[in-house]
């Protein structure tokens, strides 16, 4: 048996890798397609939450959309300095793309990665006021927690061990999202525009989850870079969303 062959085999076994130097060629692959999509990912919620800082009604408002800002840009950066160990030139890679560039907001992409680089598709979309960048962060936030679970997990330890720092405080995202709901439908013109909002965010955070039966994870989880399947997470992010969203009628 190959060295290659044993490294995955210690892999599916749970094992872990220290060092670029100690990862075969496909599972280099895959980490590197994986914090492309974080990175990309988190570059681009941040200049979605930069522009939607003037939407904000109040200064409380304004302070969560700037911090919101602010923290997805550094976790973007922390992701990208364990890149530069696998070879990446990060000054390069910051400035490759337009990360404020949007769709038409009534594109339909699916689950499809699309405008060249890596972020998932639900950033694509615009954010249209304040009630809009509300639901989306409500919603954004509840499924990054649920990939958080398998992102902490990763077989590649330095990177497990940035997630692990960054989990928190994407977590409290979401809890800043939560409290300006609660805010929002506390009256009936922000309940009518909140619900309007999820109608469009939900299908639209539900894609990021992925294809069902997808062919790629089997790889992925045999990496130790994967260990739910899309469909299991799809359906922790939804009974999270009926949770948050039920006792306010907006479920």
């Amino acid at each position: 048996m190959t060295e290659t062959m044993n490294i995955e085999d210690y892999l599916a076994k749970g094992g872990v890798l220290t060092s670029p130097a100690n990862a075969p060629a496909r599972y280099r692959g895959e980490l590197m397609r994986l914090m492309s999509s974080f990175v990309d990912s988190e570059l681009a919620a941040s200049a979605g939450f930069a522009a939607a800082i003037n939407f904000a009604p109040g200064i409380r408002e304004r302070i969560a959309a700037s911090r919101i800002t602010l923290e997805k840009a550094d976790h973007a950066e922390r992701v990208l300095n364990v890149m530069a160990d696998f070879g990446t030139d990060t000054a390069r890679y910051q400035r490759q793309h337009d990360w404020a560039a949007r769709m038409a907001r009534d594109a339909d992409l699916g689950a499809v990665r699309t405008g060249g680089d890596m972020r998932l598709s639900v950033f694509h979309y615009p954010i249209a006021g304040w009630a809009d960048a509300v639901v989306m962060n409500v919603l954004m936030g509840l499924a990054t927690g649920v990939q958080m679970t398998e992102l902490t997990r990763v077989s590649y330890a330095p990177l497990a061990e940035v997630f692990r720092e960054i989990a928190p405080r994407e977590a409290r995202h979401a809890e800043l999202g939560i409290e300006g709901l609660d805010r929002l439908v506390a009256t009936e013109a922000g309940r009518a525009e909140a619900r309007a909002a999820a109608a469009y965010w939900r299908p639209r955070v539900a894609a990021t989850f992925g294809l069902a039966h997808s062919a790629r994870y089997a790889t992925l989880a045999r990496f130790g870079l994967r260990h739910a399947t899309n469909e299991a997470l799809l359906a922790r992010w939804e009974a999270l969303v009926a949770e948050t969203l039920g006792p306010i009628g907006l479920n």
